[in-house]
């Protein structure tokens, strides 16, 4: 336990001390970690893994869509990523009569492919723009400090991008500030749907099985990515022809042991590992809890409603998936964080630093300024937690929010007749893709609860002022919660569900008929009270915790200058690489799980007509004749299902390709472990797993399951 205790605290000073450690910048693999890397097993020369004059690993890695990583497996731009990382666009493909989603999918050629709205993004080049965002921010602070950077950071975009919508750029901060580097992105915005499992194969074990281990979930999707016929990025055309990308991932079926080595590549969303204790302990004592409990309400009406009718699981799948996949884990995440002390290990490390920085009058102060900050700013937290989570996770309120911006341009005395009809055109947009996704019942439910919680959470003198009093003088009957009446009130006399007051009000647009939209006045009661009262101290605290936490690991480097080069930014989705071994591990005493999970294990979960553990008949018949062809593994004589390595990852990271020494796939990432859901924040080296699906089992599912044998002959197998 001692020694245990004694490696969190090292990963709490700040510096890696571990090699399965580290999200590390492509572009500086070769001076920081690529001698470690080949000691641990890797087969390749630095320029194979990035380069920008030659083909390289990095080519072939995409942002796939707004938050997930994906990769290139064939000359024809075929992608591999995560069941979950498609699942918004299986859905839309999806109907009651042909539904993907529950019964899964594969084209039999190229032209039954499905259009989607999803883009992917390959990155072009990496620049290292420190000295020209800080020689624009000079000694600025707060506020001010923010507003220039947005101004550098647009500047700098605007001249690498210009107007060409088939480019993308971006400028992120690394080490809270000390460094800004400058990402380049070539855009394809044709990307059509492949194949999928059927759902009970892609989410197989479902909230139950969630960041658990051990894992049996096919997570995985296909994609292609199009280009236009002289080989340029393009929107969606009949005539555009599949991408011939500069480099594409070779798909290993050889199969791996336990101890060898494992790569990733891909775009981790964010951690925190340089946060302080007065941070975690808002996490652990009001910004998760109160979150777990909000969307927990959330889930459990739509779960409510999707049991009750298809068309309603088909309507909200996506959102449902998405709520409790974080619910899950901000739940575990609190209990890690509590149950090994990372409040007390971060304290350790401050105590050492405030004692170094004594005398130093650029560093003394920063965690007295830091407490006074996190006192000031700790009284409204839950507030601010309500507003995104609560409030805003009714669909109805959320979107009655968006009409702020009509009744801003109704407000103009010399706004256009253009303006105006812009305006009402894309308030009218807004709805149509309001009520697509919108379930009545559940919104319903949430919103009178959420009014409820908020009443009882809420201290009385951060309430929109009134909003309370006159809910319960219009609504008090014994008889009836004035909650749930309030809400029913809400629901049956706002706009946003009468075609016929919605066509009156866009004949003759006012402010006047805005503001008295029940929907609309509710949503706006809350928000007007966040912007007027809170939204100021939020962003002064904000503000504040970037100016201290510059200022510390400048500080920290400072302290220990020769420890810089070996130390990796927090993630910001950006490309990172991480490395380590395919590993078993020991959770608990007396309990050791093994480094893989099996068809036979999927079998053995089976229950049918279960939402999280149903299986299709046809998985059942071949499982039962053993139809595993090449996809087998040699020692254990079935199919390899999932396996865990040590690899640093976290959200963002979904879909991204795990790779051998030899940089062939072996698998696809797309889970972390209960046991180190405090990642975000502290990287544990024992218990740390990334649970990854085996690229075997997603061959299987194409090819036996699916029929789909022509996908895997557009592979290039290694065997």
């Amino acid at each position: 336990m001692k020694k245990f205790f004694l490696s969190i605290a090292l990963v709490l000073f700040m510096f890696r001390t571990y090699a399965d450690e580290g999200m590390w910048i492509p572009l500086l693999l070769g001076e920081q970690v690529y001698k470690d890397m080949v000691k641990k097993g890797l087969k390749l020369k630095p320029e194979q893994l990035y380069s920008i004059n030659q083909s390289s690993i990095k080519d072939a890695i995409i942002i796939f869509g707004g938050g997930c990583t994906g990769e290139i497996v064939s000359d024809k731009g075929l992608i591999f990523t995560n069941h979950h990382c498609g699942y918004d666009a299986i859905a839309n493909a999806s109907t009651v009569e042909h539904n993907y989603l529950r019964d899964g999918f594969f084209a039999a050629d190229m032209s039954k492919e499905i259009q989607s709205k999803i883009s992917v993004r390959f990155l072009n080049r990496i620049e290292d723009v420190t000295d020209r965002v800080m020689k624009e921010l000079g000694n600025t602070n707060g506020m001010e400090r923010a507003q220039k950077l947005i101004a550098a950071q647009s500047s700098i975009v605007k001249e690498v991008v210009g107007g060409d919508e088939f480019k993308a750029a971006v400028v992120v901060s690394l080490f809270k500030g000390n460094q800004y580097f400058l990402y380049v992105y070539d855009v394809f915005k044709d990307v059509r749907l492949v194949g999928n499992p059927p759902e009970s194969i892609g989410k197989f074990g479902g909230d139950t099985d969630n960041w658990e281990w051990p894992r049996h979930t096919g997570d995985f999707s296909v994609f292609r990515v199009y280009m236009s016929k002289d080989g340029k990025p393009a929107n969606y055309s009949a005539d555009n022809v599949p991408l011939k990308p500069k480099h594409f991932l070779p798909v290993s079926i050889k199969g791996f042991k336990d101890g060898d080595y494992s790569m990733i590549f891909g775009y981790p969303g964010s951690t925190n590992r340089y946060e302080t204790s007065y941070g975690v302990k808002l996490s652990t004592d009001i910004n998760n809890p109160v979150l777990v409990k909000l969307r927990d309400m959330r889930l459990k009406y739509m779960f409510s409603e999707m049991m009750k009718d298809p068309a309603i699981k088909l309507q909200l799948a996506s959102s449902y998936a998405s709520i409790a996949n974080y619910w899950k884990f901000y739940d575990g995440e609190t209990k890690q964080l509590l149950k090994y002390d990372i409040f007390g290990q971060k304290q350790n490390t401050e105590t050492n630093f405030v004692a170094w920085a004594k005398g130093k009058a650029e560093y003394e102060n920063i965690f007295s300024d830091y407490q006074k900050n996190y006192e000031a700013w700790r009284p409204y937290a839950t507030q601010a937690v309500y507003m995104r989570e609560g409030i805003m996770g009714s669909p109805l309120l959320a979107y009655a929010a968006s009409w702020s911006g009509l009744e801003q341009v109704l407000s103009k005395k010399d706004a256009s007749k253009e303006d105006i009809a812009k305006a009402i055109n894309n308030a009218k947009v807004a709805r149509e893709n309001f009520l697509k996704d919108e379930n009545k019942k559940s919104d319903q439910n949430i919103l009178a609860s959420v009014l409820m919680m908020y009443n009882t959470d809420i201290p009385k003198e951060q309430q929109p002022a009134g909003f309370y009093e006159d809910l319960f003088k219009r609504f008090n009957s014994i008889d009836e919660s004035p909650y749930k009446r309030y809400a029913a009130d809400v629901f049956e006399n706002t706009m946003a569900f009468d075609g016929n007051k919605w066509n009156d009000f866009i004949a003759n647009p006012t402010t006047a008929a805005l503001q008295a939209d029940a929907a609309y006045k509710t949503s706006m009661a809350f928000v007007k009270n966040w912007n007027v009262n809170y939204i100021s101290k939020n962003q002064a605290f904000v503000n504040k915790n970037n100016d201290l936490g510059r200022e510390y690991m400048k500080g920290l480097f400072e302290k220990e200058p020769a420890k810089m080069k070996g130390t990796y930014p927090d993630a910001n989705f950006t490309m990172r690489v991480s490395y380590g071994n395919v590993k078993s591990y020991q959770p608990k005493d007396a309990v050791k799980y093994d480094f893989v999970c099996t068809l036979s294990g999927v079998a053995a979960k089976y229950v049918p007509g279960d939402y999280e553990f149903d299986l299709p008949a046809k998985f059942l018949d071949l499982y039962k004749a053993k139809d595993f062809g090449e996809y087998a593994d040699a020692k254990y004589k079935d199919i390899i299902v999932t396996f865990i390595t040590t690899n640093d990852i976290t959200g963002g990271n979904s879909g991204s390709p795990v790779l051998n020494a030899n940089g062939e796939l072996i698998g696809l990432a797309f889970d972390g472990n209960y046991e180190a859901l405090s990642h975000k924040l502290a990287f544990d080296k024992d218990l740390n797993r990334t649970i990854c699906v085996d690229v075997r089992y997603v061959l299987w599912c194409i090819d036996k399951l699916g029929g789909a044998k022509h996908i895997v002959d557009e592979l290039k197998l290694v065997k």
